[in-house]
């Protein structure tokens, strides 16, 4: 059953991947910020503003898939484990994919309501781009240990990564239904 933690660790393929990670946590970052500042017309007059929904929609699935991954590890399902985690992967990456797309090529939202509840919002907002941004390449790294074979740095790193990155799938979805009305 624990036949996994007697592999060796793969410390050379992890160096390059941690490598990898933090190119992709810059470029990440840099096309987020970039975002803000340029837009682009698709060809015919095409739109994206179908994609808010498909964001809360991945967030939310990569929220599920995480909460599945713990259980799972918990009952010592470890390939379940790796599949749920590989699937919250795949949506977080696809969420990001369709998120950089549709500010790229769509004018912000504001959100347009006022007093507590714009203050709720904003608290909401502000705490998941910055988890979000904050946590990503921690989230690479967590992936990497596991994947090469680190699992006591994967576990110790998970134990505090896991809530961060639950957090943000959780307040995503939870900001666009805020803001949903204002699209």
């Amino acid at each position: 059953m624990n036949d996994y933690l007697q592999r060796e660790p793969n410390l050379a393929r992890a160096r390059m991947l941690k490598i990898g990670a933090w190119v992709v946590t810059v470029l990440v970052l840099a096309l987020v910020a970039l975002m803000r500042e340029f837009k682009f017309e698709l060809p015919g007059g095409r739109q994206l503003d179908f994609l808010p929904p498909v964001h809360a929609a991945l967030n939310s699935l990569a929220a599920l898939f995480l909460v599945l991954a713990v259980v799972m590890i918990k009952r010592g399902k470890v390939i379940a484990h790796q599949r749920f985690i590989n699937s919250a992967m795949v949506c977080s990456a696809l969420f990001l994919l369709c998120y950089v797309a549709y500010h790229f090529t769509t004018p912000e939202t504001k959100f347009g309501g006022t007093g507590a509840i714009k203050v709720v919002y904003l608290i909401l907002l502000i705490s998941h781009i910055v988890l979000a941004a904050v946590s990503l390449p921690f989230i690479l790294l967590t992936y990497i240990y596991a994947y090469t074979n680190q699992f006591a740095a994967h576990r110790k790193m998970a134990k505090w990564v896991f809530p961060v990155w639950l957090y943000v799938a959780v307040t995503g979805p939870i900001c666009y239904l805020m803001l949903r009305p204002y699209y």
